[in-house]
């Protein structure tokens, strides 16, 4: 049978026997000397390959004063060396045996082999073929190796020193006296110049700068072996370099990826080509490193020893076991346990104190979590893991300048106006530059939001970074608060995604993640792009807005999947894990083409897609997949870290992303419950957002509200329809919960004569909405008919009479009242068509009667009301009749002002009476038999229906129905 190892076992097993501890395992790794190739980690040994072992090195770790390098300790002062005896004693015995074989000149020869002598033996100290060759130098030369070791002798006898400081001096004085010893150079094609150079690796790059790397295939003619490795690094820049074979490339990397771990972060791997085995399983395990039983406990103090809060880490001992370390409560006080994982040589895990084996510490503690484990007679479950914390590093931070600006309607966001303008800048010799800007201006309503709107403005004048919008700065003019940033040229990216879905592809979505995931580590926020079809995509981050913390309960939850959960349990759980939970959900709406995940859900089936634990429908590629699942993990500390991010993206790009279609990074929607095959997308679509919707005039205003002309312009490019947006004046709860009520009635009517209802639009929160209904260009027929008076003849009229009287049929059919027919409330949508608008007033009729009572106090249209409306507040289908007759009269009149019923009753009652005063006399003038006059040219017939609408008797006035046969037949009799 053929045994295999990794390059990790041999080197484990090999630290094992040297009597070195887990602690080292980074320090070391497996090199070839015949060909000067390292080995991955991950690289697999055949039983009788040959390979020799040496060591990473990093200069420096033994220095003293501000770049000491030193092992942290959990209290301050309890730092302790980087290395420790044996590991001294190994280093000491391969670089003293590897220096003699090194073309140092003699005289350093000697230096540094004087320094292996052993207190009682300093005759054979020499190894045989160093011996060997100083016999062959020359008279002088010998004479002076005796001379100096001689003096050595001499100064050594007189001073106190251990075998420990002597090795110590041996390694600094190698390093000082031949430093290319330990740099490790490589020859490569540099690609950008296409020069071969000589590359050395300790002058590449800080390594904690170093993001991710990746290995690719050559793509020059000829280069069928060649490996290219791009390493990309923090400021954005990449550096590619070309090797001659797989080999060399993976040492190469191998040897970056080690002094990586050596130096900034030891849960991290930079390449998934060279990735050690054991880490990528402690990262998906949770496990910390090899720490001791002092720092986990501390580690779980400062987590609160919360109830079933546990710790896996490596032995500090044994590269073959771990540890759960947990709290448990004893008498009031709180005790650490320490269970202890063995796993076998055949790579099975065992909980020690249980039979059971299992493939790997992920089952194990997936095993543990749903079970009791007893310990010392204490009961432990295993229920929530206190994960090794990443390493991150701050941005720069830099400033700029802005000055004056004039400004362009571009719409809304949730909390401001958003304008386009020009930034006007004096320049030298007087000259005036100019710059296109974006003008985001605090929205009045929501000015108890300025302390964090100011702060977000701040942080963003702070930055730069190329995926971050510029941000000129602040300014306030007046009662305005406005933040000035760079304008881009295609708008946010969701739309650009929509508008483009036919014409972008899966390698422009991956770049455009890539990107995300570098700005991340500065800013989350709106992302924006800047790039055309056909080049690579450019993206930028937006401001982050108005803080979630300082944001109501009802905004977090309408912002689900953005806002992550633990920050809408408890906005002060804001941190960096909720970013990368934010990067998840956008990760999915960029593959899905700017898709707005949950859209359709309202607040309450939001709240109870966190409460379930349920995730959005995944890609069907698994690797993309499994990434955004990761980012969107409900414990906030297995998320990945963002340098995690960019690899795992970075390693997509790959030739084989060839084979994946468009369709597989499409969320699938096939399988799996309602939760994630779209089953909960299946609600009202008709909801418009309200940064979409762009102010182009008023139309009309109210006690109660207004009605304002909009563009829908989801795509931004001035294409979207033409709306009519009808607004409250007041959002008090009240106020809200009636326009509701006349939202739903008005979304259940389908008649080509009543307005068509187009959806809704919230504000942030619920806390306002809009009714979205068509535009109808000619606004109301009150207006209308005073417009065209000249060109409106009785035939026109006729056909207004017969479209509202069947609109009000329809209406009556689904026991509707409306309580508010007049010409002002019906619009005009064309020469010969009209429609019924406005339905703030009307009720629906309970089923077990025929009439409403109003209660509720407010401003009532009383010279249209019906007698019992003003008497009793009961209104009927009967009462809308009434008013039907008072629509026939403004017509007739066409709405002339002096003629209006308004100025009419008050005529009879006389222009003196006020208040409550008109209703009493007009309900008496009601009563006495008074009505409006025939209008001067109206048809008797007509006049003869105004009548009969106005009988006094409710039961007596005809219906619509009836109406609508009598209209039809004079418009069809008469020769207009």
């Amino acid at each position: 049978m053929e045994c295999k190892f990794t390059e990790h076992n041999v080197v484990s097993h090999s630290l094992s026997a040297l009597d070195i501890s887990p602690l080292y395992c980074n320090l070391f790794g497996l090199f070839r000397e015949r060909d000067r190739l390292w080995f991955s980690p991950n690289h697999i040994f055949q039983l009788d390959e040959l390979a020799s072992e040496d060591v990473y090195y990093f200069p420096g770790w033994y220095s003293g004063g501000a770049s000491r390098a030193y092992r942290f300790g959990v209290a301050k002062g309890s730092e302790s060396p980087v290395l420790d005896d044996f590991v001294m004693s190994y280093l000491f015995s391969q670089v003293s045996t590897s220096a003699y074989s090194h073309p140092l000149n003699y005289i350093n020869w000697f230096e540094i082999s004087s320094l292996y002598v052993d207190q009682f033996k300093v005759v054979s100290f020499l190894p045989k073929d160093m011996r060997a060759q100083i016999q062959d130098c020359n008279f002088l030369t010998r004479k002076r190796i005796r001379f100096r070791f001689k003096r050595f002798i001499q100064q050594f006898s007189q001073c106190r020193t251990t075998a420990r400081d002597l090795k110590l001096k041996y390694l600094i004085s190698m390093e000082s006296l031949e430093k290319a010893f330990y740099t490790e150079t490589f020859q490569v094609r540099e690609l950008s110049s296409g020069q071969l150079i000589i590359l050395e690796l300790q002058t590449l790059c800080d390594f904690p700068d170093v993001t991710d790397i990746s290995i690719k295939q050559a793509s020059r003619e000829g280069a069928t072996e060649s490996r290219v490795v791009t390493i990309n690094k923090q400021d954005g820049k990449n550096l590619e370099l070309e090797f001659p074979s797989l080999s060399e490339a993976l040492s190469f990397v191998s040897l970056i990826d080690g002094y990586y771990r050596l130096t900034s972060d030891a849960h991290h791997y930079l390449c998934k080509e060279v990735a050690p085995p054991r880490l990528v399983e402690a990262i998906a395990s949770h496990c910390h490193g090899p720490i001791s039983m002092e720092f986990a406990i501390n580690r779980l103090q400062r987590c609160g020893n919360k109830q079933g809060l546990y710790i896996l880490r490596c032995s500090p001992k044994d590269f073959n076991k771990y540890f759960l370390t947990f709290p448990v409560e004893v008498y009031a006080a709180v005790e650490y346990k320490h269970c202890q994982i063995t796993r076998s040589a055949s790579g099975e895990f065992n909980l020690s104190g249980t039979k059971r084996n299992f493939s790997s510490l992920q089952e194990l503690l997936s095993c543990y979590q749903k079970e009791t484990v007893r310990s010392d007679s204490v009961l432990f479950q295993f229920s929530k893991c206190c994960p090794p914390k990443s390493k991150v590093q701050q941005s720069p931070v830099k400033g700029h300048s802005w000055s004056s600006f004039q400004m362009e309607s571009l719409g809304q966001g949730t909390f401001t106006k958003i304008f386009k303008g020009v930034r006007k800048e004096l320049g030298d010799y007087g000259l005036v530059h100019q710059t296109e800007v974006v003008m985001k201006v605090l929205d009045e309503a929501h000015r108890n939001y300025s302390e964090s709107f100011f702060e977000a403005a701040s942080m963003m004048s702070q930055l730069s970074h190329k995926h971050l919008i510029l941000n000129y700065g602040v300014c306030v003019c007046g009662e305005e608060n406005i933040m000035v940033q760079e304008h881009v040229k295609f708008g946010s990216l969701d739309t650009y995604l929509k508008k483009n879905k036919n014409s972008i592809n899966i390698l422009w979505k991956l770049e455009v993640a890539k990107q995300l995931a570098w700005a991340m580590n500065f800013l989350v926020g709106i992302c924006r792009t800047t790039g055309g079809l056909g080049t690579p995509p450019f993206i930028k981050l937006s401001d982050p807005g108005i803080s979630i913390t300082v944001l109501p309960k009802e905004i977090l939850i309408e912002r689900i999947p953005w806002v992550s959960p633990e920050c809408v349990e408890d906005p002060a759980n804001l941190s960096m894990a909720a970013d990368k939970w934010s990067f998840g959900t956008t990760l999915w709406e960029i593959c899905s083409g700017g898709e707005k995940p949950l859209a359709t859900l309202d607040n309450s089936k939001k709240t109870l897609f966190y409460d379930d634990h349920h995730q959005l429908p995944a890609p069907k590629w698994t690797e993309l997949a499994n990434l955004i699942t990761s980012c969107m993990d409900y414990e906030p500390t297995f998320r990945p870290t963002f340098r995690a991010v960019i690899r795992d993206l970075h390693s997509l790009f790959t030739p084989d992303y060839e084979l994946i279609v468009d369709s597989d990074i499409l969320p699938n929607r096939t399988v799996g419950s309602g939760w994630s095959t779209g089953g909960f997308e299946i609600q009202e679509p008709a909801q418009f957002e309200e940064r979409h919707l762009i102010f182009l005039q008023q139309l009309g205003k109210g006690n109660f509200g207004s009605v304002e002309m909009c563009r829908y312009d989801p795509l931004q490019d001035n294409t979207g329809e033409v709306v009519a947006v009808k607004k409250l004046q007041h959002s008090t709860a009240e106020h809200i919960r009636d326009f509701e009520r006349e939202i739903e009635i008005l979304k259940s009517l389908q008649h080509e004569n009543i307005v068509k209802y187009k959806g809704v639009c919230y504000s942030a929160g619920r806390r306002n909405l809009c009714l979205i209904m068509e535009y109808l260009p000619f606004g109301s027929l009150r207006d209308y008919l005073m417009k065209n008076k000249e060109r409106i003849d009785h035939k026109k009229l006729a056909h207004y009479m017969s479209q509202i009287c069947k609109g009000m049929e329809y209406l009556s059919s689904k026991r509707y009242i409306h309580r508010d027919l007049a010409t002002r409330n019906i619009l005009v949508e064309s020469e010969l068509r009209v429609k019924i608008g406005d339905f703030g007033l009307t009720k629906v009729l309970p089923q077990d009667k025929e009439y409403y009572m109003v209660k509720e106090p407010g401003e009532s249209p009383i010279f249209w009301y019906a007698p019992e409306s003003l008497t009793e507040s009961k209104f009927s289908v009967a009462s809308d009749v009434w008013s039907f007759g008072v629509v026939l009269y403004e017509l007739f009149t066409h709405s002339d002002k002096n003629s209006s019923p308004p100025a009419v009753f008050m005529s009879m009652m006389g222009n003196d009476k006020q208040g409550q005063l008109i209703v009493y006399h007009l309900i008496e003038l009601l009563k006495s038999g008074s009505r409006l006059p025939q209008p001067l040219g109206c048809p008797t017939e007509i006049h003869e229906i105004m009548e009969e609408c106005w009988d006094n008797d409710p039961g007596l006035r005809p219906s619509f129905k009836e109406l609508a046969l009598r209209i039809d037949l004079f418009r069809d009799s008469k020769e207009f």
